[in-house]
């Protein structure tokens, strides 16, 4: 069975939905979550999650907030849960901190997407492997495969394939992109390779992780929680239907 990663931001569509919102993904069949550490210039995001991060910064978001929604929930959502965010935040609240909230509330993994490989190994690697944590590089169709084999040496928990060289949501985005994903499949990596970005219902899921691990769904997920008003039932049922 195909691993499913969903991606949300915390502190929307409310301030107290995150908890209720991880719990509802577990319930629904998800196999993990990433858990989107809101930031006033999420660069690799495209306009649903940037949309999303400024309500949830609007909505009043913290680090702090987040902590305590997530110590909660440590017990009961028992899937993985992996923090994302971008470096700036994290070293605002101090990154040894960080970590060891992280390992406090039940977080397993964290991906830094502008967190360069070298910085990593030099200044944080050692700090992250003290608590614990899994660590996820992405790679893209343009990643050469020595570097690939590189970030995935680095990383641990899961190597995150991102579909195209482009931001999240982008409608354009060639899903099947079948040279690089069979290129991925046949490297000897040590760990499974999650594809992301552009997979918007069960074809495209079913589609991106035919050779590979699993697939990360972020925009379309996030779209029903900005937009329906019973985007409880209906973010339920998005999740069933893509591992039904």
């Amino acid at each position: 069975m195909k691993k499913l990663n969903i991606y949300f931001a915390a502190g929307i569509p409310g301030l107290e939905d995150t908890s209720k919102i991880a719990e509802l993904i577990q319930r629904s069949g998800a196999d993990m979550m990433e858990i989107g550490i809101p930031y006033s210039d999420p660069v690799a995001d495209g306009p649903i999650i940037q949309k999303a991060h400024a309500k949830s910064l609007k909505n009043g978001i913290t680090l702090e907030i987040l902590f305590t929604q997530l110590f909660t929930i440590k017990d009961t959502v028992t899937v993985p849960k992996i923090l994302m965010g971008y470096l700036n935040t994290i070293l605002q609240f101090g990154f040894e901190n960080f970590c060891k909230k992280c390992s406090e509330t039940g977080i397993s993994g964290l991906i830094i997407p502008d967190l360069p490989p070298f910085e990593y190994v030099e200044n944080y690697r050692k700090i992250v492997e003290k608590y614990s944590l899994h660590f996820s590089f992405l790679i893209t169709p343009e990643t050469p495969p020595e570097r690939v084999k590189y970030l995935d040496k680095l990383s641990s928990g899961f190597l995150y394939a991102v579909s195209a060289s482009s931001t999240t949501g982008n409608e354009n985005i060639m899903l099947k992109n079948e040279q690089y994903l069979n290129g991925l499949a046949s490297l000897p990596l040590k760990n499974p390779v999650m594809v992301g970005f552009g997979i918007k219902s069960k074809s495209d899921f079913l589609s991106v992780t035919e050779n590979l691990w699993g697939g990360i769904i972020g925009s379309a997920f996030v779209k029903i929680l900005l937009e329906e008003k019973n985007w409880e039932e209906k973010a339920a049922s998005f999740i069933r239907e893509i591992k039904g």
